[in-house]
Parts: C-alpha cells; sequence; structure tokens
C-alpha cells in the first residue's frame, strides 16, 4: 500500500497527537482521516515503521526519561509522562529501559554489573553485562579510563570486576580474538537500553555484512523513515555496545567517517580490518 503525500501529512499530524499529553484513540484519529482504523494503522506502520500504540508508548518513555534527568521523583515524571498508574509503567519498564525505573532514575542504583577489560588490538576495551546480557562495550587508552567511563555512564549501579567470572572472560576474549580478525559478528547476549526508534536501528546495524557500510541516509530509508537521518546518526552515536552494534559501519553521505564515540582513528582501523577479511 502506498503511502501518498496526502497520507502523509495526515499521519504526521497523527505522530504530533500521539506525542501529546493524551494521544487519541486510534479509531478516532482513523475516523478523522476518513481511514477505517486498520487502513490507518497499516498506513502509519508503513511510514512511521512501528505501529501507533508502540509509537506513543516509544514517546510516553521518552517523556518519562527526560522528566527523571531533570530531576523529578518517578511518581511525579510518571504522571508527567501521561502514565495512569505505577502499574502501567512498570509493565513496561524492563523492556524499555533495562531497568526498574527508580534504579535508572538513580544512575543504575540496585543494579549490578558485572565488567572485565582485555587489551585488544585497537587499545583497551571493556565488556560490561548484566544479568539480562552485554550492556556496554568500550573502547579505552587505558584499563583505568575504561572503568572510569563505565562508572560515569552508571554511577549509582554495583560495578563489579570479574575476574572468576568464566562467561563474561569468554565474551570478552571472543571479542578480542574478532577485533584481531573480524568476519560475522560475534553472536553473544545483548542487554540493550534505548528507545524504540534507537534500538530500530541498532538491529539494522547489526544487519549489515562486515566489510560493508551504508551511509545515515541509507539506514533511515531502510528502516523506513527516510527523513529521520539526524535521527539515525543521534541513535549510532547513543550507542554503547561497540562492534557487537557496528555503528562504525555508518558513514556520511560523501563517503566521509562522520563522528564515532570512540575516536575516528578507532573508526577507520576497524572498517581497514573488515575491508580485508569482509
Amino acid at each position: 500500500m502506498t503511502v501518498t503525500s496526502e497520507h502523509q501529512t495526515i499521519i504526521e499530524h497523527a505522530c504530533r497527537q500521539l506525542a501529546g499529553a493524551t494521544p487519541p484513540r486510534v479509531q478516532d484519529m482513523a475516523e478523522a482521516a476518513g481511514w477505517t482504523a486498520s487502513q490507518f494503522t497499516r498506513r502509519f506502520k508503513q511510514h512511521v515503521g512501528v505501529t501507533p500504540r508502540d509509537f506513543a508508548s516509544a514517546c510516553r518513555m521518552d517523556k518519562f526519561r527526560k522528566a527523571l534527568d531533570a530531576g523529578q521523583t518517578v511518581t511525579d515524571a510518571l504522571y508527567a509522562a501521561g502514565f495512569g498508574s505505577s502499574s502501567r509503567l512498570y509493565e513496561k519498564s524492563d523492556r524499555e529501559l533495562g531497568m526498574a525505573p527508580s534504579n535508572f532514575a538513580k544512575g543504575g542504583a540496585g543494579v549490578t554489573m558485572h565488567y572485565t577489560t582485555v587489551e585488544s588490538t585497537l587499545g583497551w576495551l571493556i565488556t560490561a553485562a548484566t544479568d539480562r546480557g552485554i550492556c556496554c562495550v568500550q573502547f579505552a587508552a587505558t584499563s583505568n579510563q575504561a572503568v572510569e567511563d563505565l562508572r560515569a555512564r552508571f554511577p549509582a549501579a554495583s560495578l563489579q570486576a570479574s575476574p572468576a567470572s568464566a562467561q563474561l572472560h569468554a565474551w570478552a576474549a571472543h571479542l578480542r580474538d574478532w577485533l584481531a580478525a573480524p568476519d560475522a559478528l560475534p553472536d553473544l547476549p545483548l542487554d540493550l537500553r534505548g528507545t524504540a526508534f534507537q534500538r530500530k536501528v541498532w538491529r539494522h546495524l547489526q544487519s549489515i555484512p562486515t566489510g560493508e557500510t551504508r551511509s545515515y541516509s541509507q539506514v533511515a530509508h531502510d528502516i523506513g523513515h527516510p527523513k529521520a537521518v539526524r535521527a539515525v546518526g543521534t541513535a549510532c552515536g547513543s550507542n554503547r555496545v561497540a562492534v557487537l552494534v557496528p555503528c562504525h559501519r555508518v558513514l556520511r553521505g560523501d563517503g566521509a567517517l562522520g563522528g564515532y564515540r570512540w575516536g575516528l582513528d578507532t573508526k577507520q582501523a576497524l572498517l581497514h580490518a573488515e575491508a580485508r577479511t569482509g
């Protein structure tokens, strides 16, 4: 089903409504557009990439995060974001935040993360994981700097070095070996935390074959959001799981490297290594 310019205008208006304090019902928006509810949902998903319900949910969670970052209490942030009750929020918290809302608000308070550092061909690499999977992979100049960067991201989390964790060390060793000879991405469990849009971008990045690259505009087009080029760049910049979510494979439209959280030299080195083995 083709989304015409007229349809696009209707759907963009619907997005603004769904992002408001009191999102309207799909049935009401469909009737206003002269469509059935199923037509509205199909056209909305074709243009936006998610259903109206998921879009509204992502907007609420984004408001909730921003309210917490601004210093509001969990209760105040809950109602400011439009959740009718705490149970509605907690139903979504594990999937959307990766931890309970109160823990997210406190920089990971109450969350235990085990980590290990290894020296790789591209410097020191830290791998951190919750009981759900790997939540952080970062490059740093030194082992100590890697730990400090992790602590800055989750200042209230319980960070525990894991000299005895065979599983975590196996994952870190796998990443170290992959950096020495890149091939298909390691299939390791991940605990990704982000908005619905960010996770959509990250999933798409994982589908880019080793040795290939995409532009930010190509990624935006491929995920069904051709106008969201800047948002794709922001999602790449928000990625905290280096390599396993290969944001280094996304370049500017003119072929320039663009940005990279861990430095352009590291990005270039990754691309050169993958080009030799991809």
